[in-house]
């Protein structure tokens, strides 16, 4: 019964709020109004260079150089390993799995990937090739040191 009280308290402040920020012209990346459901818009060209990118920060997963679009990761099965797996990578000349996939966290070497890092698209994601949709200033370290020594 409380729960419905609460939500009767709180529905005259919900409609002004809602009010006001009709009445705002609050700039989002939906391109539409609070109230609109837009059409979710087009997803974008994976690359497919299959070049190793430049990691922007330390400890930064690395990002994937293919398309992964129709990978199967789950439960029974994880596409990714059948090219970076320990087993598979002289045959596919793919990068291997860090050692650290394969610890536990205990920090305990197991002979198959942990499953806490099964999931690769959990940290590492493959690239779009789209216009970003908002300003970028993002500097790496190496050019914050850069221009840290040049002063």
């Amino acid at each position: 019964m409380k729960p419905l009280l609460f939500i009767l308290l709180l529905m005259p402040f919900l409609v002004i709020v809602e009010q006001a920020m009709a009445e705002q012209n609050i700039a989002t990346l939906r391109s539409a109004e609070i109230a609109v459901e837009p059409e979710a818009p087009r997803l974008g060209n994976e690359e497919n260079k299959d070049i190793k990118r430049k990691r922007n920060y330390p400890m930064q997963p690395p990002t994937i150089p293919h398309k992964t679009a129709n990978y199967r990761i789950d439960l029974n099965s994880n596409k990714c390993l059948a090219c970076h797996s320990r087993r598979q990578v002289d045959e596919s000349q793919a990068p291997m799995v860090s050692v650290t996939h394969y610890m536990d966290r205990d920090g305990n070497f197991l002979a198959e990937v942990s499953p806490r890092r099964y999931f690769c698209n959990q940290c590492h994601v493959p690239q779009g090739d789209v216009k970003p949709l908002v300003e970028n200033t993002f500097q790496d370290v190496d050019a914050i040191l850069d221009n840290k020594n040049k002063k």
